[in-house]
């Protein structure tokens, strides 16, 4: 599976001398008010193959209008919970994992869900779901020692566990465009992606990285529901 990841870059940072395909290392600034990609520097020149032939299996990512296979998870009581458990109903899913260290990224994901549960807290059309793909470590406990007061305060927000669903996560995921990797070495490293799906699993927007606004994505879930009465 390709494996992108979104980065912002130093204010004064020129790229324009590098090209797709090519490969190189940077340094990667962290600290509490922004993350930022800075001191690049050209390791190779690459080539992109003219055509690329996607495999067609179920790691594949969807386009507009396909489904979504049915995978399952577990809840915060180690139950199994599938995704087709509640078709029938809109459902907005994104990935998070719980040590995400870049405020920017998961967390902000995660508010991001929290204010659109509230803002359809009295819809009961659609649900708001956060799947963590640290299949290792986010074990049910751990996800409800950390979001338990979370879900609390929002019904229609839920949260999910990978562990032990390692092929599941993996197909929700491509089909979702979202990679991860590292999990197993301990060392995380991830592309972020919400979907919206359908009352039967189709998909019907996609929003990329955490740059999407909970106003648009508002606008759009109202507008589809409508259409779909």
């Amino acid at each position: 599976m390709a494996m992108t990841m979104p980065f912002k870059l130093a204010n004064s940072l020129d790229i324009d001398r590098f090209s797709i395909g090519d490969s190189v290392k940077f340094l990667l600034v962290l600290d509490e008010r922004k993350t930022f990609a800075t001191n690049f520097t050209l390791l190779g020149k690459g080539t992109i193959p003219s055509s690329v032939t996607d495999l067609d299996d179920e790691y594949r990512p969807l386009d507009i209008g396909e489904i979504f296979d049915d995978v399952s998870f577990l809840d915060f009581d180690s139950s199994i919970v599938s995704i087709s458990d509640t078709d029938g109903k809109f459902r907005f899913i994104s990935y998070i994992f719980t040590r995400c260290p870049m405020p920017n990224m998961c967390p902000a994901v995660i508010a991001k869900n929290q204010y659109l549960a509230q803002v359809f807290s009295e819809n009961p059309d659609i649900e708001f779901i956060l799947i963590s793909f640290d299949y290792v470590y986010d074990t049910p406990t751990i996800i409800k020692s950390t979001y338990g007061g979370l879900l609390e305060a929002n019904p229609n927000l839920k949260i999910y566990s990978s562990f032990g669903h390692l092929n599941d996560i993996f197909t929700l995921g491509g089909q979702s465009f979202v990679s991860f990797w590292g999990v197993d070495e301990n060392d995380i490293g991830h592309t972020l992606r919400s979907v919206l799906l359908d009352p039967y699993r189709r998909l019907l927007q996609a929003y990329e990285g955490t740059d999407w606004h909970t106003e648009a994505a508002e606008r759009d879930i109202r507008n589809i529901m409508q259409a779909y009465q």
